[in-house]
């Protein structure tokens, strides 16, 4: 899976500085990687995984829910991740993420990015596990056993 695709990376890291909002999806696992490093008096920086949404209007409306009290964003980058979680890190894309929120020091942010991507690698595994063993997967042929 991750030697399929090219991305360009210094593109997507310009994304990544520039971003007010962004969302890095994940169809493999279909999750999003919700990344708002705004904040105010009450709220400070927010780093979460959240289901994929189906639309962008679905996207703003789920983020006005998870940040109420913070305005509307502008806009939110979605980067579409088809490659292994892991290779976030191998790419140094992952070090660009968490920068933002040692820019806006909230050193506990920080903290929960390392837990934020742990949880994607879970669920990674889980996702793989599940496919090889066929639970919630449809198997497209079967072998054949002896005798039939």
């Amino acid at each position: 899976m991750d030697t399929d695709f090219r991305m360009d990376v210094d593109e997507i890291n310009r994304n990544i500085d520039m971003a007010e909002v962004m969302g890095i999806y994940f169809p493999l696992i279909r999750k999003t990687l919700l990344v708002d490093p705004r904040s105010d008096a009450v709220d400070g920086p927010m780093i979460r995984v959240v289901p994929m949404a189906n639309s962008m209007e679905e996207r703003f409306r789920s983020l006005r829910r998870l940040r109420p009290r913070l305005p509307r964003p502008e806009s939110i980058t979605l980067i579409p991740w088809p490659k292994y979680v892991t290779s976030l890190k191998r790419l140094n894309i992952w070090d660009r993420v968490v920068q933002r929120f040692v820019n806006a020091g909230d050193m506990e942010a920080v903290r929960v990015c390392e837990e934020t991507f742990n949880e994607l690698v879970e669920l990674e595994k889980r996702e793989i596990v599940e496919a090889i063993k066929g639970e919630r997967y449809t198997t497209l042929w079967e072998r054949k056993k002896e005798g039939d």
